[in-house]
């Protein structure tokens, strides 16, 4: 049995939330699937959280972004990453050292068996979003299912649901939190920890438990995040207001 988690977004407090309750679950083993920084306040905690915890760790866009110049992110997303920047090269030199290290070192892609584990897509592991919409999409959902051998695992839209090939999206609460792995290649997104975007403020994530994908969401004091977000002049409010409506 094992937890997905992804875009925990320097939320501390959801990833530690999340955390505890994979503990009382009894989960083995934690993939996470990028995005461990940007937008929020507390960067160096939460990768030491994930090198700490995960077995296994994809690069997600903002992680790159810290490292190099971002690409593609609007003002106010750049301005926190280069704040987050700054955050993990002040203090302690070992320890940004070593955070530097392991994000240089992430993977965009891991494959094990009929699994795919990307923070995108399939197509574009890095930047490329699936939202729900793009089942209308022919083209593209086609596209990025030729490259999905059986089943994938993203994040990056904060949108959690069940992608099936036949281009039907599977919101979590049209399916009682529950999708049993089957013969039909599926896209599974497992939402966000730290900044969720589905009109849901709880922090979110997924067990895998042999074929069936489980959501689950999880109560967080986002009320500490976004007091800490107001603080630091470098992180637009909106990113504290934002974590209050899920959105």
């Amino acid at each position: 049995m094992r937890a997905i988690i992804s875009d925990i977004h320097a939320n501390l407090e959801a990833l530690e939330a999340v955390l505890a309750d994979i503990k009382q679950r009894g989960v083995t083993e934690i993939y996470c699937l990028g995005d461990i920084i940007g937008y929020g306040p507390n960067p160096r905690e939460c990768i030491d959280l994930v090198m700490q915890n995960a077995k296994v760790t994809i690069l997600g866009n903002h992680d790159q972004g810290a490292l190099f110049d971002p690409e593609g992110f609007n003002p106010g997303a750049e301005r926190a990453i280069f704040w987050t920047r700054k955050m993990l090269e002040s203090g302690d030199r070992k320890g940004n050292e070593k955070r530097g290290e392991f994000l240089c070192e992430l993977p965009r892609v891991r494959r094990e068996s009929n699994f795919l584990f990307v923070h995108g897509s399939a197509r574009n592991p890095l930047n490329e979003y699936v939202f729900p919409e793009d089942v209308y999409n022919q083209r593209k959902m086609e596209r990025i299912f030729s490259l999905v051998e059986k089943y994938c695992f993203q994040g990056h839209t904060h949108i959690p649901g069940v992608f099936t090939e036949d281009l039907n999206f599977l919101a979590p609460d049209e399916i009682n939190f529950e999708y049993r792995l089957g013969p039909q290649k599926v896209l599974v997104n497992v939402g966000s920890v730290g900044q969720p975007r589905n009109s849901d403020n709880r922090a979110q994530y997924v067990i895998l438990d042999g074929d069936l994908v489980k959501f689950i969401r999880i109560d967080y004091d986002f009320g500490a995040t976004a007091a800490k977000i107001y603080d630091i002049p470098d992180l637009d409010n909106f990113l504290g207001d934002r974590l209050r409506e899920g959105r």
